[in-house]
């Protein structure tokens, strides 16, 4: 790699939030992990990043999250997991525009950490491939590598198993009950069905969509318990991943804004749109064409 062609102008990245269609745990690891059958796909609705590679070799970050140190950021890990893997001596600072909540299974965070990794590959001249750069990130967080590879995606396994996927890209709109969920509790619940039966993803996307850890999340938070039997009263809606955002979905922004006109003060909530294209993914091509 030669220093020179490095792009150090200010760059701007999203960083979507994606939804889990649906999710089934078929069965549980010796190690403790579970095996599951779930389906992502992105949002046009996301966190931003502006980036500027620089020659320092450090990794710095703006706005400081309260509460979240710099060494367990996963920007910063991301960005420093990239250096290493890579051994380049070049840097960057970075600048989070955070929109999305923090524990409501949206992935903000996994999210953060893959736009880094194709940010950074691309500003650093690095040259990494899709599947190298996800190997990256799933050492990061198992959701990392479905945001990487920038396609809505079946994902089996631990969640690294990816197939491409193409269910229709539908509104939604995504509201966060005040509270946060953190995953460990959910997976670690006795009451947790962890013996789905496995499924072809035809048979599954052929199927009423649903998910295996809504049924604990709304026993042991009332407040998801309450919004989602909400919701059920307009438009089919569920959890997403190990919450706390649970979704309705409608086939026009205005059926769905009508909906979002009626919910409580008291929640937070979005509509955007289903995309099966990652908007990481036109972002890239559209950087590329320009420094091409």
């Amino acid at each position: 790699m030669d220093p020179e062609s490095v792009i150090t102008d200010t760059t701007n990245w999203p960083s979507p939030a994606k939804l889990n269609l649906f999710l089934y745990i078929t069965g549980r690891k010796p190690n403790g992990y579970h095996e599951l059958q779930t389906l992502f796909q992105f949002v046009d609705h996301g966190d931003t990043l502006d980036i500027t590679a620089n020659s320092s070799g450090d990794i710095t970050l703006s706005p400081e999250i309260p509460g979240v140190p710099l060494q367990v950021n996963l920007i910063w890990k991301a960005a420093t997991a990239l250096q290493k893997a890579t051994n380049t001596q070049l840097g960057a600072h970075i600048e989070l525009t955070k929109v999305l909540p923090m524990g409501g299974g949206i992935g903000g965070g996994s999210s953060n950490a893959a736009t880094v990794l194709v940010a950074l590959n691309f500003l650093w001249q690095l040259g990494l491939d899709s599947e190298q750069l996800a190997d990256i990130g799933l050492h990061l967080g198992a959701d990392v590598p479905v945001f990487v590879k920038g396609h809505a995606a079946f994902a089996e396994g631990v969640g690294e198993q990816l197939t491409a996927a193409y269910p229709e890209e539908k509104v939604y709109l995504v509201v966060k009950p005040e509270v946060s969920i953190a995953t460990v509790d959910i997976f670690t619940h006795p009451d947790l069905t962890r013996n789905t039966p496995k499924r072809s993803l035809e048979t599954l996307l052929a199927t009423d969509y649903g998910n295996d850890c809504e049924k604990i999340v709304r026993l042991i938070y009332p407040e998801v318990d309450k919004q989602l039997s909400w919701l059920l009263q307009y438009a089919p809606s569920r959890l997403t991943g190990t919450g706390s955002c649970v979704f309705a979905e409608f086939d026009s922004k205005s059926s769905a804004e009508s909906v979002q006109n009626k919910l409580s003060d008291s929640v937070s909530a979005f509509i955007a749109k289903g995309r099966n294209v990652s908007p990481l993914m036109k972002t890239l091509a559209d950087y590329q064409s320009a420094y091409s």
